[in-house]
């Protein structure tokens, strides 16, 4: 049985804070369309701007489901599990919205992230105002042993241009896979 929380808290926040990778879990409005659920992580790539407020940095990617979906309706859960340590599940319900880099607000919640991974390839933030904070055993989540960040994403993001990110966020992250608009 989960424990609701009425915010997130230190411990929570440490918990949080602690994990390597992340899932956030998004979905259209419409009963027939693709639920998403991607997995995140990334030293650095997280943050907690209050005990109702979450960040984190969204890379460019091979689609754009999340922005499309918070552009529609906002609901977004993330998901944190603990591989290491006492076995615990946090989900984080609220409703997000991506800011982009043109948008009010965005060097606002940039300051926030002391050391972002890198800049190169950043499509936005997204930002959840948290309406449900939870626990729950990890009973069954595997103990894992952290090794690395990969770089294989910085790398792909170093090859390409501005101009190149352009081009694809056009061709590949302007809709999502319902047809929903993603990126403008």
């Amino acid at each position: 049985m989960a424990t609701i929380y009425e915010a997130i808290d230190g411990r929570l926040r440490d918990v949080i804070l602690a994990q390597k990778v992340f899932f956030v879990a998004t979905a259209p409005s419409t009963v027939d369309g693709h639920v998403n659920l991607s997995p995140k992580g990334m030293t650095g790539s997280f943050v907690v701007l209050d005990p109702l407020r979450v960040a984190y940095l969204d890379y460019t990617g091979s689609g754009a489901e999340t922005i499309a979906h918070l552009r529609e309706n906002g609901r977004i859960v993330l998901m944190f599990c603990a591989f290491e340590g006492p076995p615990t599940i946090i989900r984080l319900h609220g409703r997000g919205r991506s800011v982009l880099p043109e948008d009010p607000g965005f060097d606002a919640l940039m300051a926030a992230f002391a050391s972002p991974p890198y800049h190169h390839g950043l499509r936005s933030v997204i930002e959840v105002e948290v309406t449900r904070v939870s626990d729950s055993c990890g009973w069954a989540v595997p103990q894992m042993t952290y090794e690395a960040d990969r770089d294989i994403l910085r790398l792909s993001h170093e090859r390409k241009s501005d101009e190149d990110l352009v081009e694809y966020w056009a061709n590949r992250n302007k809709v999502s896979i319902d047809g929903l608009p993603a990126l403008r």
